[in-house]
């Protein structure tokens, strides 16, 4: 199973910005490693930085408790489902201790679900979420006809899943990385040219 290098460098609690672009919320977790090359970005640095993230994430609690066992369970699933999604982009075998991390956590107690004239909504505790977020990864996992990419901007390793027509997307997130990716391009395109000009003129 992957794990962070012990030099990771961490999020700082109150600064920490997530975003939620895999398309799936166990692909999201995952991705709570902004990059996991040179040196890994961990923006799950303490307990409150679990709980910021579950009161963002669509579909869960808008609050719960982060003790330190239950934080060291949640990263502990992070990583087995980060392992096992990079199986399926490189097609090969799970890798056996992740599925059973998150085939035991998927085992806990389920969310209470409850539907309103406001729409959906869930309770429970931080036990629950992580249970919910196993069975959301295996889920998605299981399903073969999921296309799984890695993010195609250099430095980022966000796993996702390409729903595009014709499985073409190339990015975690235009925001996030596209329009990075196309900026550094144009760049490099204007330096080139900058370049070219200033030869022909001399």
């Amino acid at each position: 199973m992957t794990t962070l290098p012990s030099q990771a460098v961490t999020g700082q609690d109150g600064d920490v910005v997530f975003v939620f672009v895999s398309g799936n919320p166990a692909l999201d977790l995952a991705s709570t490693v902004g990059t996991r090359r040179d040196r890994p970005v961990d923006l799950l640095a303490i307990p409150a930085d679990l709980e910021q993230w579950v009161a963002e994430c669509d579909g869960l609690p808008d609050r719960v408790a982060a003790d330190a066992s239950t934080f060291e369970s949640a990263l502990s699933l992070r990583e087995a489902i980060y392992t096992l999604a990079l199986d399926r982009v490189l097609d090969r075998p799970f890798d056996p201790a992740s599925l059973e991390i998150i085939n035991g956590r998927a085992s806990g107690p389920m969310l209470t679900v409850e539907l309103s004239d406001t729409g959906l909504h869930t309770s429970g505790d931080l036990h629950m979420v992580l249970s919910h977020l196993a069975r959301s990864g295996i889920a998605v996992l299981a399903d073969r006809g999921a296309v799984f990419k890695e993010c195609g901007r250099a430095g980022c390793t966000r796993i996702y899943l390409d729903r595009s027509r014709g499985a073409r997307r190339n990015w975690c997130g235009m925001e996030e990385c596209g329009n990075r990716v196309k900026a550094a391009a144009y760049r490099t395109r204007r330096r080139a040219s900058t370049t070219t000009d200033g030869s022909r003129g001399t």
